[in-house]
């Protein structure tokens, strides 16, 4: 990526506050950086570590540089990069070392090395969504999320795959430059998805971060099964509630649900990135013996037997840490929910993806044009109903009356409930085998019927997604197979940085999942 101008940089460290001008970082970053032991390999550093010894002298940026570069390469048949863009991080930071070398101040993330999902802009790499049509895509602009990291001295080692198009959670993958994207803890399963190549590159230590999208849980989903972070930052109802601006920057599926979403080996490294983005750094002291937590019944039920264990043992964790923990009904969230899901996705692409093509020269300016060329049998499924806007006709009455009503019941179950958050499992089922024949397809839940992949994965970040509230996955253990379980915080709109902080002090509970035996 190319290196920003210092003037800049200069009026985006004075915005951003706490982080400004300096690699002085807030409290809770430093003492996320100092507690916790240094690895030796600078793989297995935490953003928070990486950027404290390259401001120190202690790790050069081009030495770091080089060993993510060597891991990405030989763990390539995890498909997790689409580019990887080697020289180009090596010559970032070489200005990097530089700067340092002459006592220049650097930006709050020099020298992090960060990977972006394939559907997030980038002007001096390719954005191809993952899907033929658009193979060697250069956008003119980097999307401003993205661009804000570049500015504050982060290094973007390479565009990170995804589920086509993003239209699905397995990342599984079938366009012949990306492949299907291997979970780190078995390759032979899913990581997730849409943003399971960024999933995938944190987990296997190719990078300590990165930025996924999130419309029905992208960034949640692969966090839960790869071990990791993911945040869906607060949408609302757009304008000033909306946390991430990107618009016409990020291949679109539907400009009221999609939101960009940053996504680390820990909290604090979602956090920071949240920081950089947004100019809040503020971090509330919140022990959980303050906090009190409500489980939506219908989150709860249904889970597979092995990720059940890992969940209810957090639970009782949780509760002996004192933290309050609340059963609640919310019986009608289900219900509303499958009224505006599909209703919404499937109809804003109709206008939301011609939009961008032509905002950004693409070489491709229809749906039609993209969808001639996918890759992938069920985003196919997709497109056809796209095409034909087979929900049209029911978007209206989901927008008006029935995203509202959805809104209204997490605003009555927080207020009435006195809640912090919501806690539940971020998905019913830890990570299933892959499907290489239709990239999706069915999956069972102990033993029961044939239910779809997606809805069954989905279930319980899409309600949150509709809402337009924030969540935030964090690692909750291993199941006995040794595959990664999450556990997601849903707030009101506008909590975010509350939920990372109660992340945070769940983090240090539970304690992050082994690194993967790669």
């Amino acid at each position: 990526m190319s290196h920003p101008s210092h003037q800049p940089r200069r009026r985006f460290l004075q915005h951003t506050g706490a982080l400004a001008g300096t690699l002085s970082a807030p409290a809770w970053l430093a003492a996320c950086a100092s507690t916790a032991p240094t690895p030796s390999d600078p793989t297995q550093l935490t953003s928070a570590q990486a950027i404290a010894q390259i401001k120190g002298g202690q790790l050069q940026a081009v030495d770091y540089v080089a060993a993510l570069a060597a891991r990405a390469k030989a763990l390539q048949s995890l498909n997790a990069l689409i580019t990887l863009d080697e020289a180009g991080a090596l010559a970032a930071a070489r200005r990097i070392d530089a700067a340092r070398a002459s006592g220049a101040t650097l930006g709050p993330l020099a020298g992090l090395v960060i990977v972006a999902k394939d559907n997030i802009n980038t002007a001096d790499l390719p954005t191809t969504g993952g899907t033929p049509a658009l193979q060697g895509f250069k956008p003119p602009r980097t999307a401003p999320s993205l661009q804000k990291l570049i500015d504050a001295g982060a290094i973007v080692l390479g565009k990170a795959n995804l589920h086509e198009l993003a239209f699905g959670i397995t990342s599984t993958n079938l366009s012949p430059f990306a492949g299907p994207v291997g979970n780190p803890y078995d390759p032979t399963r899913i990581p997730g998805g849409s943003s399971g190549g960024t999933a995938a590159a944190i987990a296997a230590r190719m990078v300590a971060a990165g930025l996924g999208t999130d419309t029905g849980g992208s960034t949640r989903v692969p966090a839960a099964l790869c071990g990791i972070v993911g945040l869906r930052p607060s949408v609302g109802n757009g304008g000033a509630e909306r946390r991430y601006h990107d618009p016409l920057a990020v291949v679109p599926i539907s400009h009221t649900r999609d939101t960009v979403g940053p996504m680390g080996r820990t909290v604090a490294d979602v956090a920071l990135l949240d920081a950089v983005i947004t100019g809040d750094a503020s971090l509330p002291a919140l022990p959980l013996s303050r906090v009190r937590l409500g489980l939506p019944r219908p989150l709860w039920a249904g889970l597979d037997a092995s990720l059940a264990t890992v969940v209810n043992a957090a639970l009782t964790r949780l509760r002996a840490a004192g933290a309050t923990l609340v059963e609640v009904d919310m019986a009608q969230l289900m219900p509303l929910n499958e009224k505006m899901s599909f209703q919404i996705a499937l109809h804003e692409p109709v206008a939301d993806l011609p939009a961008y093509l032509a905002a950004n020269n693409a070489p491709v300016k229809t749906v039609a044009g993209i969808a001639a060329k996918v890759a992938s049998p069920d985003v196919q499924g997709a497109f056809g109903a796209i095409q034909a806007d087979a929900f049209g006709a029911a978007y209206p009455e989901a927008m008006a009356v029935h995203r509202p009503q959805l809104q209204a019941l997490y605003a009555s179950t927080f207020a009435q409930g006195k809640f912090d958050a919501l806690l539940f499992p971020t998905t019913p089922l830890p990570a299933v085998p892959m499907d290489k024949a239709k990239g999706s397809s069915t999956v069972k839940l102990n033993g029961g019927a044939d239910a779809d992949t997606f809805a069954t994965f989905i279930r319980n970040t899409d309600p949150g997604s509709n809402a337009g509230i924030p969540g935030l996955s964090v690692p909750a253990g291993l199941t006995s197979a040794g595959l990664p379980v999450g556990l997601e915080l849903d707030g009101p709109v506008g909590s975010d940085r509350k939920l990372l902080a109660i992340g945070l002090e769940i983090e240090k509970l539970l304690g992050s999942v082994p690194a993967p035996k790669i």
